[in-house]
């Protein structure tokens, strides 16, 4: 059996990332007795360079897209020197610091990798009850909180495997040192494919950048404003969405202009946004070439969409990730179109303790999802927040699908897409609402 406290509940986090960290202050601050696992020696996740759990990302020049401040987790600022955008190394060291800071780092199992998460209990005559399983044996929770992320397992094209120079998945890109004077194509343009362009740009021979579908670049500043600051500030439930979606739209026109003149096609629906400076610079400039899809594939050729062919020496596939739940059943989650369905991004249907942390793409910075879904989690966990009947929440799921299919274009990427503008915000308010 599990052993509770009497002031809350023992439960397992699966993952020492931002996220995992985040939630097991909160629910430590709750009262809940918490251990949390994780695979590698190091806390912060992907943040982590080279982190040894495989699971890092990082490459060398790596910057977060949202400014330190709406970055910061609750309670905890970063140093007053800490650059505006912080580096990978920047961000590291905060979680680090913020673990130690609230004990969270003294609850890790290092070196610990789960290797099952499996009910302990018959759904609806019994408690909550989860086992988990390493290595080193088994233990019971009266929970278990997924927080290992969506952007661990890279998504590998077909088509890109044809190709017979050297290949890699931008996973698996730190620098641009092996890369001096060869052709590279880099696949895909989300924020890793763009990043990889403008820094293999510097030293490669011939740098393309194939833009599969309709793109729009969102800036990091605009007349020294931070284009997220706005971005998030203007996420408010009164604010109507045309006019933040209008003032976004002239903030990005202002910034670089008419974006066709870079070989980009204007998007047919939204898209999760891809944000860079130095990206338009090096199209202007002639650094990077802009090409549409690949048609085909032969040898070490290209052909693309617009009849043109070049020959290069490495494809870089930014070809994004799928969803890893190699510790649960898929009778538990199942995996449906690269999503799993959770009630509010949160709780499997029909299994009690188990929740997930972020598993999904907002168009707020993680920290503040992090946040508000510990919220949740720990009044839930407390018996304090109720959920509603089992189909009621099986059609929100239904119409949040929906939405997304209308909203967004149709590509593996947007299958976890939030188009909630300030998801957190509502969550918030459904938390207050839902409270016994």
């Amino acid at each position: 059996m599990s052993r509770s406290t009497k002031a809350g509940k023992r439960v397992a986090i699966v993952g020492a990332g931002s996220g995992g960290v985040c939630l097991a202050k909160n629910l430590m601050q709750a009262g809940n007795d918490v251990t949390v696992y994780e695979m590698g020696s190091f806390v912060g996740g992907l943040w982590k360079y080279n982190n040894d759990n495989g699971r890092s990302q990082a490459y060398r020049h790596l910057a977060i897209i949202t400014p330190r401040e709406k970055t910061k987790f609750e309670g905890f600022d970063f140093p007053k020197d800490a650059p505006r955008f912080p580096s990978h190394a920047d961000l590291y060291q905060y979680i680090k610091a913020y673990a130690d800071h609230f004990h969270v780092t003294e609850r890790v199992r290092f070196n610990t990798p789960v290797k099952g998460v499996q009910p302990n209990f018959t759904p609806g005559s019994d408690a909550p009850s989860w086992r988990i399983i390493t290595d080193q044996g088994e233990e019971i929770y009266d929970a278990v909180v997924i927080a290992t992320g969506h952007l661990n397992e890279p998504r590998h094209s077909e088509q890109l495997r044809e190709f017979t120079g050297e290949y890699l998945h931008s996973s698996a890109y730190r620098t641009a040192d092996p890369f001096v004077g060869k052709r590279v194509a880099v696949v895909g343009t989300g924020n890793s494919g763009v990043d990889a362009a403008s820094d293999v740009c510097r030293v490669a021979a011939r740098t393309v950048l194939v833009a599969r579908s309709g793109l729009k670049i969102n800036p990091k500043v605009v007349l020294g404003v931070a284009y997220p600051d706005v971005a998030i500030s203007l996420r408010k439930t009164w604010i109507p969405a045309w006019f933040r979606n209008n003032v976004l739209k002239a903030m990005v026109y202002l910034a670089f202009g008419n974006q066709k003149r870079l070989g980009f096609t204007p998007p047919t629906a939204r898209q999760h946004p891809t944000s860079s400076e130095s990206i338009v610079s090096d199209i202007e400039f002639n650094r990077v070439a802009v090409k549409p899809g690949i048609k085909e594939i032969d040898g070490q050729i290209l052909s693309f969409v617009d009849g043109s062919q070049e020959e290069f020496d490495v494809i870089i596939a930014a070809t994004g990730y799928q969803i890893y739940l190699p510790f649960l059943s898929p009778d538990i989650v199942p995996i449906h179109d690269d999503r799993v369905d959770l009630y509010k991004w949160i709780f499997p249907i029909d299994w009690p303790g188990l929740y997930f942390l972020a598993m999904l793409n907002p168009l707020n910075a993680y920290s503040q999802i992090f946040e508000a879904q510990s919220k949740v989690i720990a009044q839930h966990l407390a018996g304090r927040l109720k959920l509603p009947p089992r189909e009621e929440m099986l059609e929100d799921i239904r119409r949040t699908q929906e939405t997304t299919k209308k909203l967004y274009t149709s590509s593996p990427r947007h299958g976890l897409e939030e188009s909630d503008a300030n998801y957190p915000g509502h969550l918030d308010e459904w938390r207050k609402k839902s409270l016994v």
